[in-house]
């Protein structure tokens, strides 16, 4: 169903717009489409049966595929009672519905099933995946990504999946620290007459303060390093043991060799991480120590990162273990996915109830999270990252 019309004019500077003319009022019931995720080890479903169940009430159709939420608790059973359809059929879902609702970015099996005038709600990271932004132009879809929708500087949508990864990243560097896993056999606590071990955690945004307070809890020596000072006042007030630190290459530098945990939780919205570490600083880090790469979705914020998965998640280089998963808070999926859904059914909703234009006019943050349009790039930061042309994107 034709959610908008678009049409072309001039931008400022010489920019091409696309705008959207408000939907006609009385828009006629929306299908809902919830793919089972095929990205390896990712268990997260993007809407909970309770959700599914209000949209169904409010007249719209949700189509779920079979299996879709078995990896987070929630068996076909409970959609089936919430009144949603159940399809066996993948490709299935996406040639029914008008609104893709995801947790993570299409995979290449995926690209050739999106199609003009549909809408897809997912996380993207578009600006560290060429292929995937090209892929996205070229279905026409529109597609707008959770992880740039931005409300008074916060990233709401974002900002559920940064807290468990923040929480996972002092558990798992925690765990890979122990000797059997490779790793230099310190515990991160420390013991009565013993040393804890020193945590240094690269940014005090949203995953950086619950990696911090983990790892305080845990009795470890932590330092964040920010470069915001009236974040660090905020951090200093809110978490009492640890230090905070005025991000640079040259502190970044003193304190490396010895760390026993580093976490990477750097963040510029929509734009790919700024690579923070490089080679040569890692060789500075003790042998057995753990960089946790919560950065790596958007690129890594070091020289060094690469993907990887829940089922092989790290590797070492330069004697340290890296741990890049990608998709980390799916190894808690259960508590992911209800994150989630609180955080993105009041938008999922009024995405269903008014179409695109007249959910951006009661939801303006929505307009920040279209990162394609009809074929168009309308997010700066990644047509930065991919030297590919922008368009803003415009009521």
């Amino acid at each position: 169903m034709p959610i908008f019309v678009a049409r072309w004019g001039a931008g400022r500077e010489g920019e091409r717009t696309v705008a959207l003319r408000p939907a006609p009022e009385n828009l006629p019931a929306m299908t809902i489409g919830v793919p089972r995720e095929i990205k390896e080890q990712e268990h997260r479903v993007a809407l909970l049966p309770s959700a599914a169940y209000q949209l169904i009430r409010r007249g719209h159709r949700v189509i779920v595929e079979q299996g879709a939420g078995a990896g987070a608790g929630y068996p076909d059973a409970d959609y089936a009672a919430a009144g949603a359809m159940l399809m066996e059929n993948h490709a299935g879902v996406f040639a029914e519905a008008d609104l893709i609702v995801k947790v993570k970015e299409p995979l290449p099996g995926e690209y050739p099933l999106l199609r003009p005038g549909q809408l897809l709600f997912t996380y993207l990271h578009l600006a560290a995946g060429k292929p995937l932004t090209e892929a996205l132009l070229k279905s026409g879809a529109t597609c707008i990504a959770y992880e740039t929708v931005e409300v008074n500087r916060r990233l709401p949508l974002l900002e559920p999946m940064s807290e468990i990864a923040g929480r996972m990243s002092v558990l798992v560097g925690g765990y890979f620290l122990a000797k059997h896993h490779g790793g230099s056999g310190t515990l991160l606590g420390g013991v009565p007459g013993v040393l804890p071990g020193k945590v240094v955690v690269l940014g005090g945004g949203v995953s950086g303060v619950n990696a911090a307070r983990m790892a305080q809890g845990l009795g470890a020596d932590v330092t964040i390093l920010e470069v915001d000072i009236e974040r660090m006042r905020f951090l200093d007030i809110t978490l009492h043991t640890a230090h905070t630190l005025y991000s640079n290459e040259a502190h970044l530098l003193e304190l490396l060799p010895q760390v026993d945990l580093l976490i990477g939780a750097v963040l510029v919205p929509g734009a790919k991480a700024p690579k923070l570490i490089n080679r040569a600083m890692l060789r500075k880090m003790r042998p057995g120590s753990v960089l946790v790469d919560i950065a790596i979705d958007q690129g890594g914020c070091a020289e060094t990162s690469r993907p990887t998965t829940h089922h092989d998640p790290v590797f070492v280089e330069e004697g340290v273990t890296h741990y890049c998963v990608a998709n980390m808070p799916g190894a808690y999926a259960r508590t992911a996915t209800q994150a989630l859904t609180n955080a993105t059914f009041r938008y999922i909703e009024t995405l269903a109830d008014h179409g695109l234009a007249e959910a951006i006019r009661r939801q303006p943050a929505l307009l920040g999270g279209i990162n394609v349009m009809a074929g168009k790039l309308t997010s700066r930061p990644v047509a930065e990252a991919h030297g590919l042309e922008f368009t803003e994107a415009k009521l």
